[in-house]
């Protein structure tokens, strides 16, 4: 426990400090070119829609047991060499497994771009960090697509994949991480992944029914220590009331917080591949949301993200 607590906090600091490499393998990115072979090996159009859904659990069933596989070969090998081996591998990995400064690094390319007032350029920084059709957005549209995707991410992207890491070590945050990709590349309401990827969907929903609602809680406490441009009683108001305006069990979560934090109104009708899809609003809108609502959140997730770092270690010494 002790070298898992060290590890922990390395990863952490890490992440905050260095964030995702992009010139050297990741983990992730390896999961998502899996994931893409397989979708491509497994999934056809024609098939019945019964065997669409037996082939997505099998890409569910592949995916996770090759990533705790292989994570799991990786920490035990590393630890048997030496623990100073084992603890290092298990700081990279951790790090690998956060996502709180890559985060907010593409967040802000979102902010830089519209400060520079270029909304070209600003609809293509924001396309790199979200799901939906972004060539209709305006400059108001940018900011809240760019403020939405911060605040749900805070949840599956950073606090999520700390609190099972800190469960379960590397091995389980990177099963979690496979489950959150995989979701994120065939959990589709869509023709093509409706059956196919049925179970990544919902399997994703189960792994985030707790965090997402610790996230949330963590984010209205957060709120405290943010300063003045954040209303802490707004923030619990608006997640007590609109926590499930999504599709999802789990996005509205933090979105509720953030929305009620600042005083923004959040979701609303958006488009993903040509199709308008309907979508309840989330948050009053006191006022019109900004750019610097951008820098706003990225600071809430920031300070979300050490409060439950510093909640993980206190359950870890507790266990100790």
């Amino acid at each position: 426990m002790t070298y898992h607590i060290i590890a922990f906090t390395l990863g952490f600091i890490l992440d905050l400090i260095i964030g995702d490499p992009y010139n050297i393998p990741h983990p992730i990115r390896l999961i998502g070119s899996l994931i893409s072979f397989l979708d491509k090996k497994l999934m056809r159009p024609d098939l019945d829609k019964a065997v669409q859904k037996r082939r997505g659990f099998l890409l569910c069933v592949i995916v996770v047991s090759l990533t705790a596989t292989l994570t799991g070969t990786i920490m035990c090998a590393s630890y048997l060499v030496h623990p100073v081996c084992g603890v290092v591998a298990e700081s990279v990995l951790t790090c690998y497994i956060l996502a709180t400064k890559s985060l907010c690094v593409e967040s802000m390319k979102v902010y830089a771009a519209q400060k520079s007032g270029d909304i070209v350029t600003s609809r293509k920084a924001v396309s790199m960090i979200v799901g939906r059709d972004t060539d209709c957005l305006d400059m108001e549209g940018v900011s809240k697509a760019a403020v939405e995707t911060v605040a749900e991410n805070t949840s599956d992207g950073v606090i999520a994949p700390l609190i099972y890491t800190c469960i379960g070590g590397p091995v389980l945050g990177l099963i979690y991480k496979a489950i959150n990709t995989m979701d994120s590349m065939v959990g589709y309401h869509n023709d093509r992944y409706e059956n196919f990827g049925f179970f990544a969907a919902k399997l994703d929903d189960i792994v985030n029914y707790v965090p997402s609602r610790i996230s949330a809680l963590l984010m209205i406490a957060a709120t405290v220590f943010a300063g003045k441009s954040y209303d802490t009683k707004g923030a619990a108001r608006i997640f007590k009331r609109d926590r499930y305006n999504h599709k999802s069990p789990n996005s509205a979560q933090t979105e509720s917080v953030c929305a009620g934090a600042l005083g923004i109104r959040l979701a609303g009708n958006a488009s993903y591949f040509g199709k308008i899809v309907e979508k309840p609003f989330i948050g009053d809108e006191l006022r019109k949301i900004e750019t610097e609502d951008i820098k706003r959140v990225n600071n809430l997730m920031y300070i979300t993200a050490i409060l439950a770092f510093l909640a993980c270690i206190a359950v870890m010494l507790i266990i100790r």
